[in-house]
């Protein structure tokens, strides 16, 4: 029995190390499990669709994981009002709190940022930011119609009145274009807090009550922010290439552009390059298309543009189909997008000209490649020069394009080292002249008497 005593011992002890080692290895995760979270999101750059995906998407996210907050970091000079709209209703209607955070020092939350962040639960800006200018305007740049201008009137007073913003501010902003700084946003009731850093917007917002949810299902959380965890939400490279291409220009120059190179392609078959580099751009052209709202009307007139185009090239005349297609390819670009997107004139005129001009050259170079004579092929070899290297009977040998061919006389045996002319093909024999009587002409018949 004595000897067993040690044995019992040395069981519990060791089992009390396990137990405590065991604890100290769960504790980070504890610690982790415990520590809020907050999903964030940098918003830099025009709102496009490919925004209002991702912020939409980030809600779901948030939700999902059980995030305290989604937190938006925003510099933006304005962008599409349709999106903006998705955005707005997006946060309007979440379960999550969201937290708009206008920043760095110098952003601005201009146009569609004014209405995404007064949309938010918390609405923060940074020192030396501003708020304001929600006029809405045509793909000109022109102020829009009263309309459109009173609709957004209405759309941006709503928001202050569910967020219990100022409601005058939201006019003026849209009706007067109205502006203001970090400061006078906080004063007159724009935004909630004036904050630093992220770090001390996390840690003023820690503790503020907001109510979340959809209408009829609204219920009031606490915000749990201080030393929250900070989880990014990111487009991702794909997200990044989409939001580059989300651009009516760049969609309109890759479609315009692409086409044309294909058709000289087309027209001109060579290396390939100009159908590789057409096929490429009006791949990106459409992706550019499937990221923008367009319409059907404007896409057709496209294809009637690259229609009269590649009648250009395959039958130039005096530019009456390239004509025809600038004319269309410029209605196509006034047409060929919705709402308040348009194409810069100053892309949209130099474009079509460019273009048709462009059909107009690929159509007479295509001619000339045509009708000049052939390279390659029978007839490609006829009139060609070369010296017979080496003899064999009747028989020479003479290197053409770095090729060896077999050649014989027309009006007798070859020589070694005669400089001759293909004057006709034989199977794949090449028959050949001596090219100085060639050069010389036919001899003249002696003179009487002589």
């Amino acid at each position: 029995m004595p000897r067993n005593r040690p044995t019992g011992l040395a069981r519990r002890l060791a089992a009390v190390l396990l137990a405590v080692l065991g604890c100290l290895l769960a504790a980070p995760a504890m610690s982790a499990a415990q520590t809020p979270s907050v999903l964030l999101t940098r918003v830099d750059g025009t709102i496009t669709p490919v925004v209002a995906d991702h912020l939409e998407d980030g809600l779901r996210t948030a939700e999902r994981e059980g995030h305290e907050a989604y937190v938006i970091e925003m510099d933006t000079p304005g962008g599409l009002l349709q999106s903006t709209r998705e955005i707005v209703q997006e946060f309007l209607a979440s379960d999550v709190p969201v937290v708009v955070y206008v920043t760095p020092p110098g952003a601005r939350a201009a146009s569609a940022g004014a209405y995404i962040a007064m949309s938010a639960h918390v609405a923060a800006m940074a020192p030396g930011t501003h708020i304001g200018a929600g006029t809405p305007v045509t793909g000109q740049g022109e102020k829009a119609s009263d309309k459109v201008v009173n609709d957004a009137v209405a759309f941006a007073v709503s928001i202050a009145e569910q967020r219990g913003r100022s409601t005058e501010f939201a006019r003026d902003m849209v009706r007067e274009g109205t502006s203001v700084s970090d400061r006078e946003a906080l004063r007159i009731d724009v935004v909630d807090l004036v904050a630093p850093s992220r770090e001390a917007l996390l840690t003023e917002v820690d503790g503020r009550r907001v109510v979340v949810g959809p209408q009829g299902e609204r219920h009031e959380v606490v915000l749990h922010t201080a030393g929250a965890r900070v989880v990014e939400h990111n487009l991702g490279f794909f997200g990044e290439v989409r939001q580059l291409l989300a651009s009516p220009e760049l969609a309109f120059l890759f479609l315009s552009i692409g086409t044309l190179a294909v058709i000289y392609e087309l027209a001109s078959p060579g290396m390939g390059v100009g159908g590789v580099i057409g096929a490429v751009l009006l791949v990106l052209g459409f992706v550019a298309l499937s990221v923008l709202p367009f319409h059907v009307g404007g896409l057709l007139l496209l294809i009637l543009a690259a229609a009269l185009f590649a009648a250009e090239v395959l039958t130039p005349g005096i530019g009456v189909f390239a004509a025809g297609g600038a004319v269309a390819l410029v209605f196509a670009g006034i047409l060929l997008f919705r709402g308040e997107l348009g194409i810069d004139p100053a892309v949209l005129w130099p474009t079509a000209v460019v273009v048709g001009g462009g059909s107009v050259l690929a159509g007479r170079l295509a001619w000339r490649a045509r009708k000049a004579p052939p390279t390659t092929g029978h007839e490609g070899l006829l009139g060609r020069e070369a010296v017979v290297r080496r003899v064999d009977g009747e028989r020479g040998q003479l290197l053409l394009d770095g090729a060896w061919w077999a050649a014989r006389g027309r009006t007798g045996p070859l020589t070694e080292g005669q400089h001759v002319r293909v004057v006709d093909l034989d199977g794949l024999d090449l028959i050949v002249e001596n090219a100085e009587a060639a050069h010389n002409g036919p001899p003249t018949a002696p003179e009487d008497g002589s």
